[in-house]
């Protein structure tokens, strides 16, 4: 693996489920997988709850998370941070690149962009910000190429504004966009390290432009694979996942580390949680899932 891109430094990792339904057997894969790296690197854990998306929020999910979490042993640092917490650091964030006359407003409606490329054309690019009129805030991004490393994928290059264009960072209902709201809630959580899926990598360099516009600090990156249906759909709330059964704990960590190649050894699949999860920790070997793009999650 390539060296931290933040020698000397305490390692710092993070999970941030959003509280939209419970933890489904693709979530904790990617809970467990940067559970283990941080614990490996003699770091910490935090856990975020990724709240800002309020009509998608389900009322009990955040404690259900919880709950599951601390079955699995997957205990963090510190206390948890909720997104709904911090709303006076978005928008002061906001304004700094506002001031910098990064951003402006799209009054464009779902219709409109319907008929456009993937990449936003640009049609409100030279609007003014409008008095009354409901708008998303877009930002401008220039041409240039965004290179990352990350530890499974290798060297990574792309384009934001050929790929997505200038895209929003608050939306029409005036809540905080994720790519916005996620490079904020790292850096005020000095996180160094994050383990993802793999289905956040396009996300990336956006984030990463970001960053550079707000003089923040670039993280390390790892996103590891999907896990899937027997249809190769990502186990996700979309398609349906079921809960995470808490009821035999100490068997579904064996059989992620299995998902995770981590190859176990048959008897810890009896040996109470804290045992695999010690077992796990002195074993990590993300290499393993190198070039490997989805994982099917059948226990």
């Amino acid at each position: 693996m390539k060296p931290s891109q933040h020698p000397g430094s305490t390692y710092i990792g993070r999970f941030a489920p959003s509280p939209t339904g419970p933890l489904h057997l693709g979530s904790l894969f990617t809970a467990l997988a940067g559970f283990l790296d941080a614990r490996y690197h003699k770091g910490r854990w935090l856990l975020r709850i990724d709240d800002l998306d309020t009509p998608r929020n389900v009322a009990g999910a955040a404690d259900d998370i919880l709950k599951t979490l601390e079955v699995f042993g997957l205990t963090w640092d510190g206390s948890v941070y909720y997104q709904s917490d911090h709303l006076d650091r978005y928008q002061t964030r906001l304004e700094f690149l506002e001031k910098k006359h990064c951003l402006y407003p799209c009054t464009c409606s779902r219709k409109t962009l319907a008929h456009a490329d993937k990449s936003y054309p640009g049609y409100c690019k030279n609007k003014t910000f409008p008095q009354t009129l409901p708008y998303a805030t877009r930002i401008r991004v220039t041409h240039a190429s965004i290179d990352f490393y990350d530890a499974l994928q290798g060297k990574m290059s792309e384009n934001p504004a050929s790929r997505q264009g200038d895209f929003i960072i608050r939306r029409k209902d005036r809540i905080f966009a994720y790519q916005f709201a996620v490079v904020i809630d790292d850096a005020e959580q000095q996180v160094n390290h994050i383990v993802r899926g793999a289905d956040l990598l396009e996300s990336t360099a956006r984030q990463i432009y970001l960053q550079q516009q707000l003089g923040l600090s670039k993280p390390s990156y790892l996103h590891v694979p999907l896990l899937t249906d027997s249809h190769g759909d990502k186990l996700s709330k979309q398609t349906f996942a079921q809960a995470v059964n808490r009821n035999s704990p100490a068997r579904v960590l064996f059989k992620l580390l299995q998902l995770l190649r981590q190859a176990p050894p048959l008897e810890l699949a009896e040996y109470p949680v804290t045992q695999v999860l010690d077992w796990a920790i002195a074993h990590w070997q993300p290499a393993a899932l190198k070039n490997i793009g989805s994982v099917y999650g059948d226990l």
